[in-house]
């Protein structure tokens, strides 16, 4: 398998058809990624977190679980996990985000202006970026619903893997901003498996 590797604070965008696995990898440990899909035929067909925490009855995803667009379609499966903790509350960090969280530090444009590039030669603009399912992001939430963004504790390797339940367009970013992955800005690798013949579908 050879992993592709997107740069700190960097995005990027390709197609995913059916039946074939993305891997989602952590390379050093500590990052977030950020992706959204989009159905090929019609990308005004996206991921849905609503939809998802609705038909799948959590919001705690991880192996097992699938991933579902605002039409009620199944997107993805979360075929394996070794991390298993992602975030679908929050939306991509950026220039907002960080004149918000961070008045201190430089302006970036974030994982939604790292998005927003990628995926516009796929006829994606910017109001259509929805929610992101952050892979490897650490937000826990506690009793009164307070969350907190903290630093992700995945180890150097770790990562995800998800099937595409229909032909997508995929966005995946190694994430920009601070809190998310602990101020330690690192890349983000990952590859397009085909699996063999006869695998479960």
């Amino acid at each position: 398998m050879t992993a592709r590797v997107i740069p700190p604070r960097s995005g990027v965008a390709f197609p995913l058809r059916t039946g074939e696995v993305l891997r989602v990898i952590d390379p050093e440990g500590g990052q977030v990624s950020d992706m959204l899909a989009f159905m090929a035929a019609d990308v005004g067909e996206a991921l849905s977190n609503g939809r998802t925490f609705d038909y799948e009855e959590t919001i705690r995803l991880t192996t097992g679980n699938r991933l579902w667009s605002n039409r009620s379609q199944p997107m993805l499966e979360i075929v394996e996990d070794s991390a298993g903790t992602h975030d679908f509350l929050l939306t991509p960090c950026s220039e907002a985000t960080f004149r918000h969280f961070y008045p201190d530090k430089p302006v970036h444009r974030g994982c939604f202006g790292n998005l927003a590039e990628a995926l516009a030669p796929f006829g994606i603009g910017p109001d259509a970026i929805p929610v992101a399912f952050n892979i490897f992001m650490n937000v826990p939430v506690d009793g009164e619903g307070k969350l907190r963004v903290i630093a992700p504790a995945t180890r150097a390797g770790d990562f995800i893997r998800l099937r595409a339940l229909a032909d997508l367009v995929v966005g995946l970013t190694a994430c920009s901003a601070y809190d998310s992955c602990g101020g330690a800005f690192k890349p983000i690798h990952y590859a397009i498996e085909r699996e063999a013949p006869g695998a479960e579908s």
